[in-house]
C-alpha cells in the first residue's frame, strides 16, 4: 500500500494519522516457527535482520501477515545510516551489527490473521485487530495513531527531532490496497543555496550532450567544501540546455578543485554521493566553483557535516549569491526529541 505526497495536513475526519518512519518498509509473514521478512520490492531481509526475526517470532501470533518498518536508533534518534549498514554480505558483520545496532520493528497494519484475509477490512478495524494481536516488546512496537488533525500537525513539527520523516494519513474506512497510492504522506520540505561543484552526464548519452545530475556542495566551519548530494529529475530538454549552459565551467574545473583526488580516482562513493545500493554510476566532471543553485530538500542525515537524505529538487539559479556564502549555517536543525516519546505518542518536546 503506497502513498502520494500532499503539502498540508487537512482537517479530515475520515483519516487516521500516523508518524512516518524513516526506515525500511517490511512485510512480515509468520506461519508457525517460520518468519519471513520481505522488502517492499519483494526481496528477503531475514539474513540482514536476524534480531528482528527472533523478536517478531515472539511478538506475533502463529499465523499472521503484518506491514511495518524496520528502523535503527542511536541515542534516542533514528539513524538511517546505521540501518543501511545492516545490508552487508558478510554474515559475521551482520551478526556483530545485530548486537551493536539492533533493529526495531514498527507495526502499522495487518493484512491477514489465521485463515482470515483482511485486505477489504476497513482501516480502523484493521488497526483494532493489530492492537489486539501484537505483543509489544523492547524491539517490536505499535505505531501511534490519531484521528485528530491538530495532534497530527503537532507530531509533524515535533517528531522530526527524533529523526522521523513526517506524517502519514490513511483512509479510516478504506481497504488495504496493494500497489495503489491511497495513503497520503506529509513530508518536511526546505530550501538551501548550494555550490554547483560538478556534474554527471546523463546515462546513454555522449559526454557533453545532456546533464544527468548536478553535484552540490556546502562549506563547513573550517572552510572545507563538503559534497552534500545531487539535484536531478530534469526534463530531456532541460538536460540538454544545462549541458550547453554549464560547458563554460568545465575548462579548468579540476585545477585546485577540493574534490580533485576523488575525481582522479573516479570514486564510486564519496561523502553525500549516490546511494550505496547503486552498483554503477556515471563518472563525474568537476566544475569551476562559480555557480549557486537553490534546491529543495526534505531532511539531512549523517551528523555534521551532514548531507541531503534524498535527491534534491532544482528551484532556481542564484546569481546574487557568492559560492563562499553557501554554508551549513542555512540548514534548519529540528529540536531534539526522544524516540521513546514518539512511540508513546507524546508531543512534549524536551
Amino acid at each position: 500500500m503506497l502513498a502520494k505526497a500532499v503539502k498540508s495536513i487537512p482537517d479530515d475526519t475520515n483519516l487516521v494519522f500516523e508518524p512516518k518512519w524513516d526506515g525500511f518498509r517490511c512485510l512480515v509473514f509468520r506461519d508457525g516457527d517460520e518468519v519471513i521478512l520481505q522488502s517492499r520490492s519483494g526481496k528477503p531481509l531475514n539474513r540482514y535482520f536476524p534480531d528482528a526475526e527472533a523478536a517478531l517470532r515472539e511478538a506475533l501470533p502463529e499465523r499472521v501477515v503484518i506491514d511495518g518498518e524496520l528502523v535503527v536508533d542511536i541515542d534516542g534518534r533514528l539513524d538511517f545510516d546505521k540501518l543501511a549498514e545492516r545490508i552487508h554480505p558478510a554474515a559475521s558483520r551482520v551478526t556483530m551489527l545485530s548486537e551493536t545496532t539492533p533493529a526495531r520493528f514498527i507495526a502499522f497494519d495487518v493484512l491477514a490473521l489465521g485463515d482470515e484475509l483482511l485486505l477489504e477490512t476497513p482501516g480502523v478495524e484493521r488497526r483494532r485487530r493489530l492492537e489486539d494481536l501484537l505483543k509489544v516488546t523492547d524491539s517490536v512496537h505499535l505505531t501511534p495513531a490519531t484521528t485528530s488533525s491538530d495532534l497530527a500537525r503537532q507530531w509533524f513539527e515535533i517528531f522530526e527531532g527524533a529523526g522521523l520523516d513526517g506524517v502519514m494519513g490513511k483512509p479510516a474506512d478504506g481497504p488495504y490496497t496493494p500497489n495503489k497510492r491511497t495513503m497520503l504522506k506529509f513530508k518536511h520540505s526546505r530550501t538551501a543555496d548550494c555550490v554547483v561543484a560538478g556534474l554527471r552526464w546523463y546515462k546513454d548519452t555522449e559526454p557533453g550532450e545532456a546533464v544527468g545530475s548536478l553535484m552540490l556542495g556546502l562549506y563547513d566551519n573550517t572552510g572545507g567544501l563538503n559534497h552534500v548530494g545531487v539535484v536531478g529529475s530534469f526534463s530531456a530538454v532541460r538536460r540538454r540546455e544545462l549541458a550547453v549552459e554549464l560547458a563554460e565551467l568545465i575548462p579548468g574545473g579540476a585545477e585546485g578543485h577540493p574534490w580533485a583526488s576523488w575525481h582522479e580516482a573516479q570514486a564510486t562513493r564519496m561523502p553525500g554521493a549516490v546511494s550505496r545500493w547503486r552498483t554503477t554510476e556515471q563518472p563525474w566532471v568537476p566544475l569551476r566553483l562559480e555557480r549557486v543553485v537553490e534546491v529543495a530538500y526534505e531532511h539531512t542525515e549523517g551528523g555534521y557535516p551532514s548531507r541531503f537524505r534524498h535527491t534534491a529538487q532544482f528551484q532556481r539559479w542564484r546569481p546574487d549569491r557568492e559560492p563562499a556564502s553557501c554554508t551549513y549555517e542555512q540548514l534548519e536543525e529540528p529540536a531534539r526529541y526522544d524516540l521513546a516519546s514518539v512511540l508513546r505518542g507524546e508531543v512534549r518536546a524536551r
